[in-house]
């Protein structure tokens, strides 16, 4: 029962969310049925459609595993938002300013861009806790302000582009875009960037000692430091690796998505990565499933609404849903640890 737990919960509270989800919508005067098919159908099945879950997938993983690598350390990282700012401006600066390069350096060196934006941005915080002792929850979430006006400035002044009727950059060159790669649809090119960072990660957690240090220092960072294992730089490290992975979600919006810059570069996808981080419970395949479901359920949300009425802001009622309920699941889970650690010890 025990080893049931970590995969049952997350279940469990998906499943709860979408029942109370279901009472909202007959709430709102529509049927739960017709719905929930209109919101799966139109984002599983449908070519277009499931091509859209698959764009909105894209940045919604690369931050999830960013949240999830800080996490394996103990550290908690908010500033996902921020760091999606950032990396989009980074691969922006490198696909504007940067001509004539092949396609084949070109990409590169744009997600590079993007990658050293974001991890900046994460190591900032992480040296301000392990030098500091800085809360790294206040500085990563106050970050995501600076940068989301950052660039708000940017695109408003120096890299609006010429007659825009709102603020937005140029388009970036044509080679320093992501291929597509479902035609007739939006996917492109970052889906699979995302889903081999997921098993880059997967190995490192599980087949590398550095995976092991991070774990050491998360699960209790005094005995890891009696180990002699430096606590500071792992600290560092994984807010580095955290926002460099959010940094490249901002990428793939710009290279693959938008092909250029705009004012509201992410409609929250760095919030929602906290929540799929949590909800995945540290397993880096329980992200990538987790991101699919998240990302189905914007996908199909306009459809839904337009097929069986339903607002879309039931959609992100459920989300909060599946948040709430995995919390009450992980309340429930310590309790029964504790009460079979009482009964071992009684018995």
């Amino acid at each position: 029962m025990k080893f049931l737990l970590p995969i049952l919960s997350p279940l469990i509270a998906i499943a709860s969310a979408l029942l109370v989800g279901a009472i909202l919508i007959i709430i709102a005067g529509a049927n739960p049925f017709t719905a929930y098919t209109a919101l799966f159908q139109e984002s599983l099945s449908t070519h277009f459609g499931f091509g859209n879950t698959l764009t909105k997938m894209t940045p919604l993983l690369f931050t999830s595993l960013g949240v999830l690598v800080a996490l394996r350390a103990g550290q908690f990282n908010i500033g996902g938002e921020g760091q999606i700012y950032l990396g989009a401006l980074g691969s922006t600066l490198i696909g504007l300013y940067v001509p004539g390069l092949p396609a084949v350096i070109h990409i590169p060196l744009a997600l590079l861009a993007g990658f050293v934006f974001g991890a900046v941005w994460g190591w900032i915080p992480g040296y301000l806790k392990a030098m500091r002792g800085v809360n790294e929850v206040i500085t990563t979430l106050l970050l995501n302000y600076i940068a989301v006006n950052l660039v708000s400035y940017l695109v408003q002044n120096p890299l609006m582009a010429p007659g825009a009727p709102s603020p937005y950059s140029p388009l970036i060159a044509n080679t320093a875009r992501l291929s597509i790669i479902l035609p007739q649809s939006l996917a492109h090119a970052g889906i699979l960037l995302a889903l081999i960072a997921a098993g880059i990660l997967w190995v490192l957690f599980r087949r590398s000692p550095l995976g092991y240090q991070i774990a050491a220092v998360g699960f209790n960072p005094i005995a890891a430091r009696y180990a002699h294992m430096s606590v500071e730089r792992t600290i560092m490290l994984v807010m580095v690796l955290a926002g460099g992975l959010a940094g490249l979600a901002g990428s793939c919006e710009v290279m693959g998505l938008k092909f250029r810059l705009f004012e509201q570069v992410s409609p929250g996808y760095g919030f929602d990565a906290i929540a799929i981080a949590f909800l995945s419970r540290g397993s880096v395949v329980g992200v990538v499933l987790t991101s699919l479901f998240f990302a189905a359920l914007r996908s199909g949300a306009n459809v839904m609404q337009r097929s069986a009425g339903v607002p879309v802001t039931v959609v992100y009622a459920i989300q909060g849903l599946t948040v709430l309920f995995i919390a009450v699941s992980l309340a429930v889970e310590r309790q029964i640890t504790i009460q079979n650690s009482k009964f071992k010890i009684q018995n």
